[in-house]
């Protein structure tokens, strides 16, 4: 009777374990990480609410140079796959720390094979070396249908039963995207070729898909040199720019110098905001305002 009453008990808590394995697998299966909020929005118009998307650099936070919280760590073990801008500095410092707190999770870079701007793109035998990669690459319609597309296989593999379904999400987003770039082409040709000047270099996709010239004090990560100051100075003197833009995420006093120099103002714009589309119409529309 004691070895029935043991081959039970022990049965039971077999049964118990499998349980809590299966469950615990359907939860990282129901969970992906993004590193900024525009991720999330792609997400979602992909597979709706379908999962549990755990962005890891809060609103209002820089990602160039967030500290990734112990609580956060948690979200991650959970997740089944990060997707990474790819060239974000937090990015980069954070990596290691990342694949430790879940060494079973897919680290997918959605910005591989994308037309980059860098400051160097070398090719070394049979791989391309890369270096100073802007990463602001969802600030371009064209590419963001690309990453779309990587996000898009990556969540139909994880639900196959689901993948139909996502494809007529993605075509649809596809065509938002297409109408979009349709609409700010034609809101900025009369307008190809001018300048506008921002602290943090954030629009440099933006204003080469629409033919523009973007101009920043920040280079390198770095605030300019009373030399590089008085250049861009200078030429907006020149050109009669009142204005220079800076992300929500940095303190306006950093470009408070600047725009005393020229006699202009500060706009605030914030390209991590996670209505995407809208943002990059305001965005436009703005640019436009003040040309």
């Amino acid at each position: 009777m004691k070895r029935i009453l043991l081959l039970l008990v022990l049965a039971t808590l077999f049964a118990s374990c499998g349980n809590q394995k299966k469950a615990k697998e359907e939860a990282v299966a129901d969970v992906v990480t993004v590193s900024i909020l525009p991720q999330k929005t792609f997400v979602e118009k992909i597979a709706g609410n379908d999962f549990e998307v755990n962005l890891l650099i809060p609103p209002g936070s820089s990602p160039a140079a967030y500290t990734l919280l112990p609580s956060q760590l948690k979200d991650i073990a959970r997740s089944a796959i990060w997707f990474r801008i790819g060239y974000i500095g937090f990015e980069h410092s954070w990596s290691d720390k990342i694949a430790q707190a879940n060494e079973n999770m897919k680290v997918v870079n959605i910005s591989e094979g994308l037309d980059l701007i860098a400051d160097k793109i070398e090719q070394h035998g049979d791989h391309v070396h890369i270096d100073g990669v802007d990463p602001h690459t969802w600030l371009s319609p064209t590419m963001v249908k690309q990453m779309a597309k990587v996000i898009l296989d990556e969540l139909s593999d994880l639900k196959p039963e689901k993948a139909a379904e996502y494809k007529a999400n993605y075509m649809r987003f596809v065509k938002e995207c297409d109408q979009l770039n349709v609409d700010l082409k034609n809101q900025l040709k009369d307008y190809a070729g001018r300048k506008f000047i921002v602290f943090h270099p954030s629009l440099s996709y933006y204003a080469r898909e629409y033919g523009l010239d973007q101009y920043s004090l920040e280079t390198g990560g770095k605030e300019p040199t009373p030399q590089e100051l008085r250049k861009v100075v200078d030429m907006a003197k020149s050109e009669g720019i009142k204005v220079i833009y800076i992300q929500s995420e940095f303190d306006r006093e950093h470009a408070r110098v600047f725009a005393d120099e020229i006699g202009g103002e500060i706009i605030q714009v914030w390209p991590l905001n996670p209505e995407w589309e809208e943002n990059l119409r305001t965005m436009t529309q703005i640019l436009i305002d003040n040309f």
